[in-house]
């Protein structure tokens, strides 16, 4: 395995099994990214290694429930542009065009400043969202008493 990842520049990188949490994480997004590979392979499912970055694009630029926030504004703060906002006029984009270069850098800047406090409240209303999860999975698996 050493000279295999030597031969194609590899650094491989192992996480603990005692780890469950980031185990179950990791299971749970490639669940999900196995289910939308199966979407937009074709019918012989070679093509797959192709169609990865459109399965992730579509991931990451989806409203998740649990934040109340896409991947992608976690990341960078903004929602993405989608590639038909380029083409066709939006108001977002006709509002970003129209700014000159200093007022786009403060709004940019006042964006980034956002960005720490919207990730700390999508953090909360997971954990919530966990928790209510949990409680009613409890509820359903207790067995009663007489």
């Amino acid at each position: 395995m050493d000279k295999l990842c030597e031969d194609f520049g590899f650094k491989q990188r192992n996480s603990s099994m005692y780890n469950a949490p980031a185990n179950g994480l990791a299971e749970a997004f490639n669940k999900i990214l196995c289910s939308l590979l199966k979407k937009v392979v074709g019918r012989t499912k070679k093509d797959w290694h192709e169609r990865i970055n459109e399965a992730l694009w579509a991931y990451r630029t989806t409203y998740r429930t649990p934040t109340q926030a896409t991947p992608y504004s976690l990341v960078y703060g903004v929602e993405a542009v989608l590639p038909l906002e380029s083409q066709l006029p939006s108001l977002r984009m006709a509002i970003q065009e129209g700014l000159t270069d200093e007022e786009n850098a403060k709004l940019r800047l006042q964006e980034l400043e956002a960005l720490d406090e919207k990730r700390l409240e999508a953090q909360q209303r997971l954990e919530c969202y966990q928790a209510r999860l949990s409680n009613a999975f409890n509820k359903k698996v207790r067995p009663r008493s007489f």
